[in-house]
């Protein structure tokens, strides 16, 4: 099964992004979500962003991810 997983970009350099994950940042390729900026919340798959999301989703999403999983990564 696969899963694609919201996250907040915090810096972008060309067509890539870092996306901050609950703690974890990892760098996103934004090559299929055009219009991305700073502060955006992209849905990620296989390292790449497919899809803006709105911020209420996005925290939606996690808050389920936290239920699910337990405590953040960065303990909060």
């Amino acid at each position: 099964m696969c899963i694609a997983v919201p996250g907040k970009i915090i810096s972008i350099t060309g067509k890539n992004a870092e996306v901050d994950f609950s703690g974890a940042v990892r760098t996103v390729a934004l090559d299929l979500v055009e219009g991305a900026k700073k502060g955006d919340y992209v849905l990620v798959h296989a390292g790449f962003a497919i899809t803006l999301l709105e911020r209420s989703e996005a925290e939606e999403t996690l808050k389920l991810f936290e239920e699910m999983y337990g405590r953040e990564r960065n303990g909060k």
